[in-house]
């Protein structure tokens, strides 16, 4: 079964169409979106175009999507022909000639989990970094255009127990030279380019911090936790537990961070950095195990982690967001933690593999 096909899934994009009050703003609109083919910007894509479908040409927004991977890319965009242009592009590099100027850039090409942290350490922090910078370099030659960058929960580091939950103001505690810290160090001065950008080039930039997401879009070799745990469920295996399982973090369902981007980029203020975060989906490790376990019908059992996995493992012990910020944007969360993975797990249990996953 297609993506596409799947009753759950277009339930969820008719339900995030609904869910977010400003398509006004991007209607007739064109959109640039790095890491099109990853978790957010599939779901991102799938909702724009299919709402497309039901808009006369001038209404639509058309997207300009970029990634390395043109095999996948296709595979992943098939149904979309109209108002929807994939592009083969490196935004480590420079970028070409575009087929139109867009109104809207959101860099959201990045390596996300641990494995990749690990092997391939330099494209992390480059395809951060740089893709930022070629895209900020953009959008100051493209006036009246906005710059989104997709940002971190991990720019906080360590929560060190002065604080329950991490504001847009806290900075937590991160030693940069690890091979670990690429990735959070790469936001970190990702939004540091944002600022200086805005002062110097005058460029309308906006960020959103985003939790450990998850969701039906998410790829099947994603070595993050809370992928793993699905991806054990939908074969029906045990749960597999690398450590104790009490660390304490902040997740979010895709639907919720694609309508929390949209919320961002639409209605954010320049310069300001969004925390993306619903309490009911704060959650311990093992607690998310057994969630997934018990929807499989299996169990959570523990395995120390090999030396690969244990160097793309984030540190931190508690890592919460406080979401207020955005949720006086007018955001809010549709997906609890418990009904998100559920829903994610059945309906991955009906695509194949290689293609929802």
């Amino acid at each position: 079964m297609e993506r596409l096909e799947n009753r759950l899934y277009l339930a969820m994009l008719d339900r995030l169409a609904e869910a977010f009050p400003h398509w006004d703003r991007l209607e007739g609109r064109c959109l640039y979106l790095s890491g099109a083919a990853g978790m957010l910007g599939c779901l991102l894509t799938d909702a724009v175009m299919l709402r497309n479908e039901a808009l006369p040409p001038e209404r639509r927004c058309r997207i300009l999507a970029a990634g390395r991977n043109r095999p996948a890319a296709e595979k992943r965009f098939s149904r979309w022909r109209k108002d929807f242009v994939f592009l083969e592009q490196d935004v480590g590099r420079p970028l070409g000639p575009l087929p139109e100027a867009p109104d809207y850039w959101i860099h959201a090409a990045s390596t996300t989990h641990p494995v990749a942290y690990a092997t391939e350490p330099v494209n992390t922090i480059l395809s951060n970094v740089m893709g930022a910078r070629n895209l900020l370099d953009c959008a100051a030659g493209t006036p009246g255009s906005r710059f989104l960058l997709l940002s971190s929960v991990e720019i906080y580091g360590e929560n060190r127990g002065d604080t329950e939950t991490f504001t847009e103001a806290d900075c937590g505690y991160l030693d940069c030279n690890t091979l670990r810290a690429g990735y959070p160090e790469a936001k970190r001065v990702s939004e540091a380019l944002c600022q200086a950008y805005i002062a110097e080039r005058d460029v309308d930039a906006v960020i959103i911090r985003l939790p450990r997401c998850y969701g039906p879009t998410m790829r099947w070799t994603d070595s993050k936790a809370v992928a793993q745990f699905i991806k054990k469920s939908v074969r029906g295996e045990d749960i597999v537990l690398k450590s104790a399982g009490n660390q304490l973090y902040s997740y979010a369902h895709a639907f919720d961070a694609v309508l929390g981007i949209l919320w961002t980029l639409t209605a954010g203020e320049t310069g300001r950095a969004y925390n993306l975060a619903d309490r009911r989906s704060d959650i311990r490790l093992k607690d998310l195990a057994a969630i997934a376990a018990e929807h499989a019908g299996t169990k959570v059992v523990f395995d120390l982690p090999d030396e690969t996995e244990k160097r793309g493992y984030s540190t931190a012990g508690k890592a919460l967001l406080d979401g207020a910020r955005l949720r006086a944007l007018g955001w809010q969360a549709a997906y609890d933690i418990r009904t998100g993975i559920r829903e994610t797990i059945d309906i991955l249990r009906e695509l194949d593999k290689g293609d929802g996953a």
